[in-house]
């Protein structure tokens, strides 16, 4: 039994999330404190955050308003009812998101991650199209390697082999677009690849399959985070737009990575001027104070829910915690943090010097792909023979030995670190991956 402060005895009880449990409570990476851009971990260490927590801690951790603005709320009002009550800071945070989205979408409703975003923005696309008389279309469209949280409605539409495989039918009437990555034309891109906007049209044949009349919604991530980042090639979201409009199916954008300031704008929807119908967000709405996450909807969407109305409440989904008041303050707070410290316009600002430091190491052994959009990265590794995602396992393991958190997809290493992070960092994370690419077979 090892009894060492900050680290609890017996490792058997919690059944990790996302994790191989067995290897990690052999040798368990365990985090005992956070400050700015850094972790602490239970040995003492500093570890930099590459990855801002999960996608998630753009302001950096321990951000002193946003800690404060929790600490008052939850002595103030710990937990109001949301279903029939409201409690103001609600509506107020309500507002300050809907500033952040393009404009005509000035409605949100509050969820507690990105998983409960997602399946709450499919159920209002089918509510939507039932409530307007054209109830046949209830099919929902995803894409290959899509990732939309753990949820059925998320797993059914997402294209994650593993995530699907083993949980039965999942959603029926659900189909998938081709995914977007190709490494014969676009390996070592910079930005968004240029070849590749033609896969959209496979919602044509989809849509030739099924017919339109019977397709709710079309599902994407505008860049594809936790299967790898993979970018969306040049012209393909405004092709998607198009296809959908062409055809009457509400465009889903899944931001619960690509929203607040994770490009170096509000939103993939304003950094690519693409505008779908629905929007997913979570991570860094509360900077991951407080699990929160939000759907915005366009105001058409809205505004026929309450017009078409069979009964006094218009929309029959929520959650015991839509709208929390310690995350309403927590995201009160982050909004008011990105605002005031120009985070979306650090990350565009550093956007450039991110590409370049990224892109050297192109020649590192075993790399077979970068990519970078705004502050996101990737690096693929070619996977070994016969052990599908030893190197990248091994990648993290030694990155976290050496004082860089870094996250792995299989043989992708993902990058996302918080928006305040320095120059001489994004080196040291660089720095730090190299001689770690250097030291793997």
């Amino acid at each position: 039994m090892n009894h060492m402060s900050n680290r609890p005895n017996d490792l058997s009880s919690y059944w990790m999330p996302y994790t191989a449990n067995r290897a990690f409570k052999q040798d368990p990476r365990m985090i005992a404190a956070a400050d700015g851009m850094f972790y602490k971990s239970a040995d003492g260490r500093d570890i930099l955050d590459g990855t801002a927590g999960l996608w998630c801690v753009n302001a950096g951790h321990n951000a002193r308003r946003i800690t404060e603005a929790v600490q008052k709320q939850v002595a103030e009002l710990d937990y109001a009812p949301s279903f029939q009550f409201g409690h103001p800071k609600a509506f107020e945070f309500a507002n300050r998101v809907a500033d952040l989205f393009p404009d005509g979408m000035d409605h949100v409703f509050f969820t507690n991650s990105g998983s409960e975003a997602v399946d709450s923005a499919l159920k209002i696309a089918l509510h939507y199209h039932r409530m307007r008389g054209d109830a046949a279309r209830t099919r929902l469209i995803g894409r290959e390697r899509g990732y939309h949280g753990s949820g059925f409605g998320g797993i059914s539409v997402g294209g994650i082999v593993k995530n699907r495989m083993y949980y039965g039918s999942l959603l029926t009437g659900v189909d998938h677009l081709p995914h977007t990555h190709d490494l014969t034309l676009n390996a070592f891109s910079r930005g968004c690849p240029e070849h590749g906007a033609e896969k959209a049209d496979g919602l044509i044949d989809i849509a030739t399959l099924h017919d339109p009349s019977t397709i709710a919604a079309v599902i994407v991530e505008p860049m594809a985070g936790s299967t790898g980042v993979l970018l969306p090639p040049k012209g393909y979201l405004k092709r998607l737009r198009e296809l959908c409009d062409r055809y009457g199916i509400l465009l889903i954008f899944d931001e619960v990575i690509t929203a607040f300031g994770r490009l170096g704008a509000n939103s993939a929807a304003d950094y690519f001027g693409v505008k779908p119908d629905i929007i997913t967000t979570a991570k860094g709405i509360t900077n991951g104070v407080v699990p929160a996450g939000a759907v915005i909807v366009s105001n058409e969407i809205y505004q026929s829910a309450m017009d078409n109305a069979d009964a006094p409440i218009e929309l029959f989904h929520g959650f015991t915690y839509s709208g929390h008041p310690l995350a309403a303050a927590a995201g009160l707070a982050s909004l008011d943090t990105y605002a005031q410290d120009d985070l979306f316009e650090r990350a565009a600002a550093l956007a450039p010097y991110w590409e370049e430091a990224i892109h050297s190491l192109k020649d590192a052994p075993n790399v077979i792909d970068i990519r970078n959009l705004g502050l996101v990265g990737a690096i693929e590794l070619e996977p070994r023979a016969g052990a599908a995602a030893a190197r990248g396992t091994e990648a993290m393991i030694k990155a976290w030995e050496r004082g860089v958190m870094i996250r792995v997809t299989g043989d992708i290493i993902a990058l996302s670190p918080p928006l305040i992070i320095e120059k001489s960092q994004i080196d040291q994370i660089f720095g730090t991956l190299s001689s770690v690419l250097d030291s793997i077979a």
